[in-house]
């Protein structure tokens, strides 16, 4: 049977899914990374920007202070929203010869939300950061009617 032949004679229900994480969901997924080890304020630098007109494509890098030896260097950076349909954004893996504990990319958006940062330390220790990111709707895209 050919696919559009089947596609046409069946009937097709779409199920919604959750469109967006929870702050609960965060919590989970952090939750798993860190083995529910506590969090601690600084060393993090979480670089996005605070308003963003396209949640498409917002640039964001993540920087961790440390001296990145053998004895004491990140081994990861985890990154974490609070409403996109999935809570993880990434995992970058770093060692020693990093040389320096950053990482840039662009993350897609799919509304205002909380960003979190975690660097995770070869001594079992994790740090973090977060930001607030607000999506803006263009004007151009708004109904006048």
């Amino acid at each position: 049977m050919q696919r559009r032949v089947f596609l046409a004679g069946a009937a097709v229900t779409l199920l919604p899914f959750a469109a967006e994480a929870t702050p609960e969901a965060l919590a989970d997924a952090i939750r798993e990374v860190t083995g529910g080890a506590s969090l601690r304020a600084g060393k993090v630098t979480l670089d996005i920007p605070p308003i963003v007109e396209n949640g498409n494509t917002v640039p964001m890098s993540v920087s961790v202070e440390s001296p990145m030896t053998a004895d004491d260097h990140v081994k990861a950076i985890h990154v974490f929203n609070e409403k996109n349909p999935q809570p993880h954004v990434f995992n970058a893996w770093l060692s020693p010869a990093s040389g320096k504990a950053v990482v840039g990319t662009r993350i897609k958006l799919a509304d205002t939300q909380k960003i979190v940062a975690i660097a995770e330390t070869s001594r079992g220790e994790f740090w973090s950061a977060s930001a607030e990111v607000i999506i803006t709707i263009a004007a151009c895209i708004e109904d006048v009617t």
